[in-house]
């Protein structure tokens, strides 16, 4: 049988949002899960994270090239740029950095940082 890694459940996690799959999602975070979208919102546990998941400000679920992961032991971090639609603004293109700290297996806190790009 072949162990899940960190690798795989941060692939997983990025695969539920690609497709809003709230489950998907779910199954890769702690109880106690805090996600920090800095300069923007700050969620704990995993109602709270759950109800971002389709953040009622934007319709759809977002495009995500993840571009570089590096792994150093209970943390993972990886950039890319994704696309989405904004409700008030329409589609947008941004540069997003998360960094995943984990506990147990699972991911404990999502550390996430977006920039808009033109």
């Amino acid at each position: 049988m072949t162990q899940t890694t960190q690798r795989d459940l941060v692939a997983q996690y990025f695969a539920g949002f690609r497709t809003s799959d709230h489950r998907r999602i779910l199954m890769t975070l702690t109880d106690d899960v805090e996600w920090v979208i800095h300069g923007h919102r700050r969620t704990r546990g995993k109602a709270e994270f759950d109800d971002e998941i389709e953040n009622p400000a934007f319709t759809g679920s977002p495009e995500l090239d993840v571009q570089r992961v590096y792994e150093d032991g209970p943390v993972v971090v990886t950039t890319g740029e994704g696309r989405g639609v904004s409700v008030d603004n329409g589609p947008f293109r941004f540069a997003f950095n998360d960094l995943f700290t984990f506990r147990d297996g699972l991911i404990a806190r999502v550390d996430s940082y977006v920039v808009p790009l033109p």
